[in-house]
C-alpha cells in the first residue's frame, strides 16, 4: 500500500501524510466532492485492469505527457488524435489521461 501511496500521490502532487486505513486503504486526498480510494486487499494479478477504467483529465495534453515522461510512469501508447494516452500504474492497470 505504502507504494501504490507513493506513486499516486507522487504523480498528482499530493501529500503522503494520510493515514493507511485498517492496514490496506488509503484514500488520496482530491480536491473536490470525488476521491480516489486505493485498496490493497482486494489487489490481485488477475483483476489488473488493462483497459482503462480511471480517466485523469488534464487541460494540456502534451505538457502532461512529456510530465508523466519525466517522471518514469510507463507509457502504454503515445498521445493518440491528440487528445488522450494511456499509462500503466505500479500495478499494471492501465490509466487514461485526456484532455
Amino acid at each position: 500500500m505504502e507504494n501504490a501511496r507513493d506513486w499516486y500521490c507522487k504523480l498528482l502532487s499530493l501529500p503522503t501524510d494520510g493515514e493507511i486505513l485498517f492496514g490496506h486503504i488509503y484514500v488520496l486526498p482530491m480536491q473536490g466532492e470525488t476521491n480516489i480510494v486505493l485498496d490493497s486487499k482486494i489487489y490481485s494479478p488477475e483483476h489488473v485492469f488493462n483497459i482503462p477504467v480511471v480517466q485523469f483529465a488534464a487541460d494540456d495534453i502534451e505538457e502532461s505527457y512529456e510530465y508523466m515522461k519525466s517522471m518514469n510512469v510507463e507509457l502504454v501508447t503515445g498521445i493518440e488524435n491528440g487528445h488522450w494516452f494511456n499509462i500503466k500504474d505500479p500495478n499494471g492497470n492501465v490509466i487514461m489521461i485526456c484532455k
